[in-house]
């Protein structure tokens, strides 16, 4: 076998692990940063919080409410106990009660707001874990295929890695090396063919005599534009 065609046969072995491995990165990328679950997770956590604020500011006006009703109690067992006897007391008392009333009247309103806020933040909150678990559900079955897909490719990887041990036991070390140094200058492409009488990765035209140097078994031909090895059956 020649050395032009034991690295052609290099190149095609590399370019498949090439492949797989730009897949493996892949697959990693998207079980580690998955941008829709981490999304709708973030939604979650932000609706949750916003419930929690929202309860919390219920509760408040809530126990505002309470607070003043007591008071009001107090006051108007105070003005019917029978214990004031006093007229301008008594009158003091009724004004007493009737401001408490009218603040009461605008603390449940504020309730009643407080308790619309809290219903509109809890259904958000629903609304929110509902997507994040219909979300996870998805993710679930497509992290199982692609964890699937990652064992067949690291298998096909081991294949390929054994092929290419033996094909590299005959490639002569100069040439490995040269091949090596092409494909980190090349973009991984180090070898080519002939197509159309034309280097077949940049596309400039061989002479016959270039040609047939690409066919020889004994020297390894370089494209003169773009510098790959050149090979031709």
């Amino acid at each position: 076998m020649s050395a032009a065609l034991g690295l052609y046969r290099l190149q095609q072995v590399d370019s498949q692990m090439d492949q797989i491995r730009g897949r493996l990165k892949a697959i990693q990328e998207t079980l580690q940063n998955d941008g829709e679950l981490r999304a709708a997770m973030d939604a979650f956590s932000a609706s949750e919080n916003e419930f929690k604020a929202a309860e919390r500011g219920f509760k408040s006006t809530e126990a505002d409410v309470e607070k003043q009703r007591i008071k009001i109690e107090r006051a108007e067992s105070s003005l019917y106990g029978g214990q004031v006897h006093n007229p301008k007391e008594l009158q003091d008392l009724q004004l007493d009660v009737a401001s408490l009333k009218k603040y009461l009247a605008t603390l449940e309103n504020l309730e009643l707001e407080a308790m619309g806020v809290l219903e509109n933040a809890e259904k958000a909150t629903q609304a929110s874990k509902a997507q994040l678990e219909r979300v996870q559900a998805d993710k679930s079955i497509q992290y199982n295929d692609l964890t699937k897909e990652s064992e067949t490719l690291q298998k096909e990887i081991e294949r390929l890695d054994s092929e290419r041990k033996a094909i590299m036991s005959g490639i002569p070390q100069p040439s490995a090396l040269t091949y090596d140094s092409l494909r980190a200058q090349k973009r991984g492409v180090a070898i080519t063919t002939v197509s159309d009488s034309a280097c077949a990765a940049c596309g400039t035209t061989l002479t016959p005599s270039q040609q047939q140097s690409a066919r020889s078994t004994s020297q390894l031909f370089a494209c003169p534009t773009c510098g790959r090895i050149v090979y031709a059956n």
